[in-house]
């Protein structure tokens, strides 16, 4: 059965399951982490912060303890494994945060200031915001090379 994994000594581990883990390599898109059983599975970048991630190593270093939910194991060995889903109540943030669990800290609701990532409708507003403002200039400054409205 491909959805489970036995490892040297019987145990399994299913998918669905969250089990503890530890990094043991870190890529541009992701990382690996070591199971229980004895295998490798990989942690994609966008599963590992309910934040934008930009640099994984913001958030994970080799040999760190961490949680993940198994999501899938296929026929070819290759398991898919989250962070994001093992902990569904803390956001990740970038390392040095609250210290440990891989840089899990309490999601911040305000959105705003340094100590937390803004909300996607924070960013997305501010975007609509700043797009209208340079559009507004880039229309007044081709309006005045044109000699104005109706000229």
């Amino acid at each position: 059965m491909s959805s489970m994994a036995p490892d040297a000594t019987g145990a399994t581990v299913e998918v669905g399951q969250v089990v503890e883990g530890t990094v043991t390599g870190i890529t541009h898109f992701g990382a690996f982490v070591a199971l229980p059983n004895g295998k490798t599975g990989l942690v994609h970048i966008s599963e590992v912060a309910d934040t934008y991630v930009r640099d994984i190593n913001d958030f994970l270093h080799e040999q760190d303890p961490v949680r993940v939910k198994v999501l899938s194991m296929d026929d070819r060995g290759k398991v898919a494994l989250s962070i994001r889903q093992a902990n569904p109540n803390a956001a990740s943030g970038p390392r040095g945060g609250s210290g440990g669990g891989g840089g899990r800290r309490p999601r911040n609701s305000s959105g705003g200031g340094r100590g937390g990532a803004p909300s996607f409708e924070d960013k997305l507003s501010r975007f609509m915001k700043d797009s209208e403002s340079r559009l507004s200039d880039l229309r007044k400054s081709n309006d005045s090379k044109r000699g104005g409205r109706g000229s």
